[in-house]
C-alpha cells in the first residue's frame, strides 16, 4: 500500500464480522427493496440461527433505535455501520427485544448488543433476515469485498472486507 502524498493518511482494512450467527447471503436477495436495491447502502445479511447480535467490530454504538431493532456503529477509521434485525421489525414496537448497549458506549468486537427472540421475529414480522450495511458508502469507501458462508460465526467469521479511504 502506498502513501498518498500531501498528508492524506493511508486506507484503512476494516475486517467486519457476522454480528449474528447464521447463513449470510448477499444484500441483494433481502426480500425489501430499501436493501436489496442498496438504498441505505452496500452490505450482507444474515439469516439468523439465535438472537444474539453483537458488535462486529471496535467501534463506538452511535444510534440503538427506541424499538431495538437497529444499532449503528462507527469505527476509528469512520466506517458506519447499521445492524437492522429483521425486516418490518420496527412495528413490534420493541417486543422480544433487550438491548445491553446505549449511544456513546464504546465496543469491542464481540461484545452483546442486543438479544432478540428469534420466535417472535418469525412469527410477527416479515422475515427473520438481517441486513449489516454500510450507510456511509460515498464519503469513506474505496472497496468491498464480500463472504458468504452457510454457517457464519459471531466475531470469527469475516463477512465484509473494506477498504476505507
Amino acid at each position: 500500500m502506498l502513501k498518498k502524498l500531501f498528508g492524506k493518511k493511508e486506507s484503512v482494512v476494516e475486517r467486519i464480522t457476522a454480528p449474528i450467527n447464521g447463513k449470510v447471503v448477499d444484500i441483494t436477495e433481502v426480500p425489501d427493496p430499501v436493501f436489496s436495491q442498496k438504498m441505505m447502502g452496500e452490505g450482507i445479511a444474515v439469516e439468523p440461527s439465535d438472537g444474539n447480535v453483537v458488535s462486529p467490530v471496535d467501534g463506538e454504538v452511535v444510534q440503538v433505535f427506541p424499538t431495538k431493532h437497529a444499532v449503528g456503529l462507527k469505527t476509528k477509521s469512520g466506517l458506519e455501520l447499521l445492524i437492522h434485525i429483521g425486516l418490518d421489525t420496527v412495528n413490534l414496537d420493541g417486543e422480544g427485544f433487550e438491548a445491553f448497549v446505549k449511544a456513546g458506549d464504546k465496543v469491542k468486537r464481540g461484545d452483546k448488543l442486543v438479544s432478540f427472540d428469534l420466535e417472535i421475529i418469525k412469527e410477527k414480522a416479515t422475515s427473520t433476515i438481517s441486513p449489516l450495511i454500510i450507510t456511509n458508502m460515498d464519503e469513506v469507501v474505496e472497496n468491498v469485498e464480500k463472504e458468504f458462508t452457510e454457517n457464519a460465526k459471531t466475531s470469527e467469521t469475516e463477512v465484509l472486507i473494506v477498504t476505507v479511504k
